[in-house]
């Protein structure tokens, strides 16, 4: 196959790598990789969640392949899987989506161990989303049980799942820059030291925390080959069934109840006539019915209006917000409504995802993940180029690098809005933020297929496409 590509974040099991083909997702399995997935294949546990639609849908494939050396010994059989439509990272998302990947995994996990079979790791970064869905992409973590063999995930799951999710429902505190600058997670003890004695008798702590970073310090200190002696003492999968059911209930039960913040009451406060909304939304709508598009990418989404006009004429759209309770809110919503079209993503455009991980390649940016064939930047320029400091030239080339058809917004420095803004700032900060020279680097990167001025006067929309 021509262009394959050894996926870069998939190098950590040595059974299994995931290679990336003329857009085909495939994996290489070794020996031992291909008996695991065949004990996996044989269960009815594969059929039931591959037909709910939570684990990746997976085939065997049977045509002799051309492919990168990826495993030690060669590829014993390769699998093809199901593309999902836009591959996200936990730091990304809200507490609501980590909370519903979690309860994925752990179904996932005690399904298998009624089947004889275990999940070699507990890593968020298995599961990605169709919309609202959460869906289990990594079949090589399925492996067969081995009798007296502990869950040797369990330590990632609560690092990587449970910790930042219990800081966030007991303490407030926003997991998303603490994954994104460590792939890693919390560890027991960091977890341990960011809580209060009142939080010792919170559900959970103790036992999951609290003794948790206990054991961890005393087996530092010790040379002791715990895994072994509980293998001499008869460890049971019951123990294991018991703890991740368990940790299923704890899960469910964590709430987050965030106050308002800085944009979640933006609807109210914007100063759109209903009308001016009205011509906006039309306006979007009829950008958005000029052709289907394959991504769309709604940056500064907000409550999702216009994402969801977006979805009418999208295989898929990408609606991204700074803002965690309001893509939060989104989120709930989008999953009331069962939307498998919207996934929603915490992510500021300022210091957006970075390339992280080994050799910088293991988590990649944004839009080398599947860069938009259209753009909605609506209401966004001023916080961008004023509130972030980002030149407006600087946003557009940004903008035209992605080579994306785009709907933009313009507020001029007359609007309530911009205009607050710019009163926070010395007078002569922002320059370029003009009309006339918005509109002349726009021309220059772009030809301008419409454009309408809404009748307020100090807003105005542009439907342009790139220069080629």
């Amino acid at each position: 196959m021509s262009a394959a590509r050894i996926e870069p974040g998939s190098f950590r099991d040595p059974h299994s790598r995931v290679v990336e083909a003329d857009g085909a997702v495939l994996r290489l399995l070794s020996e031992e990789g291909l008996r695991d997935w065949s004990a996996l294949a044989a269960t009815n546990l594969h059929e039931r969640l591959a037909a709910e639609g939570k684990l990746i849908g997976t085939e065997l494939v049977e045509d002799q392949l051309d492919l990168p050396d990826g495993l030690v010994d060669g590829a014993a059989a390769v699998l093809r899987h199901e593309v999902v439509p836009f591959v996200s990272y936990p730091y990304e998302w809200t507490f609501e989506m980590l909370k519903d990947a979690a309860l994925l995994q752990l179904e996932v996990l005690r399904g298998a161990l009624d089947e004889g079979l275990i999940l070699k790791d507990s890593s968020p970064y298995n599961v990605q989303w169709r919309g609202t869905q959460p869906v289990f992409i990594d079949v090589g973590s399925f492996e067969r049980l081995r009798e007296g063999e502990p869950w040797v995930g369990y330590r990632q799951f609560c690092m990587l799942f449970l910790y930042p999710l219990l800081l966030q429902a007991y303490k407030d505190m926003p997991f998303q820059p603490w994954l994104r600058g460590k792939l890693d997670g919390i560890t027991p003890q960091e977890c341990r030291d960011l809580l209060s004695t009142r939080d010792l008798f919170r559900r959970g702590v103790l036992g999951h925390v609290v003794l948790h970073a206990r054991l961890e310090r005393g087996q530092k200190q010790s040379s002791r080959d715990v895994k072994s002696e509980l293998q001499r003492a008869g460890f049971k999968k019951e123990l294991i069934v018991a703890n991740v059911e368990r940790l299923q209930r704890l899960v469910r039960k964590l709430e987050w109840r965030p106050g308002r913040s800085a944009w979640s009451e933006y609807r109210s406060m914007t100063h759109y006539t209903d009308a001016d909304s009205e011509r906006k939304a039309d306006f979007v709508r009829a950008a958005a019915a000029s052709r289907e598009w394959n991504r769309v990418w709604d940056l500064g989404c907000n409550e999702g209006r216009y994402s969801r006009i977006a979805a009418e004429h999208a295989r898929s759209v990408l609606a991204v917000d700074a803002d965690p309770v309001v893509v939060d809110g989104l989120y709930r919503s989008l999953r009331e409504e069962d939307n498998g079209t919207i996934l929603p993503l915490v992510v500021d455009l300022v210091d957006p995802s970075p390339a992280l991980g080994w050799r910088g390649a293991e988590r990649r940016t944004l839009a080398d993940r599947g860069a938009p064939d259209l753009t909605l930047c609506l209401a966004l320029v001023h916080h961008v180029s004023i509130g972030g400091n980002v030149p407006v030239r600087d946003f557009l080339d940004w903008l035209r690098g992605l080579d994306t058809a785009l709907v933009i917004e313009f507020p001029t420095p007359d609007d309530p809005l911009a205009h607050r803004l710019l009163a926070r700032k010395r007078p002569g900060t922002h320059p370029d933020y003009q009309r006339d020279y918005f509109e002349r680097s726009l021309g220059e990167l772009f030809d301008v297929e419409t454009s309408e001025e809404l009748s307020s006067g100090t807003r105005v929309l542009y439907f342009v496409r790139p220069k080629v």
